[in-house]
């Protein structure tokens, strides 16, 4: 692990496109504000936590018993074989 001591408004940049600079101290908290690429997510470490284990749970409840129940997929209607259409 890097560690870093910076001051109020200095930064650190990592790669091209991620940019964060130290806007605050307070005792013993420190404000960050972080620039991102739009496409990029930038989550509290919480919230990351929370969010895979709420998408592991949703992962565990859907279970193969219940996908082998589904209806087999039926065939486009009025085709007479198993290959789909040409379009163009």
């Amino acid at each position: 692990m890097l560690t870093l001591t910076r001051k109020i408004g200095q930064k650190i940049l990592i790669g091209s496109g991620i940019e964060i600079v130290v806007r605050e101290i307070r005792g013993r908290q420190v404000r960050l504000g972080i620039t991102a690429p739009l496409g990029l997510p930038v989550y509290r470490e919480e919230l990351y936590q929370q969010i895979a284990d709420e998408n592991a749970r949703a992962m565990t409840e859907l279970s193969l018993d219940r996908l082998e129940s589904l209806p087999e997929p039926s065939s486009p209607r009025g085709s007479g074989s198993s290959t789909p259409p040409r379009i163009g």
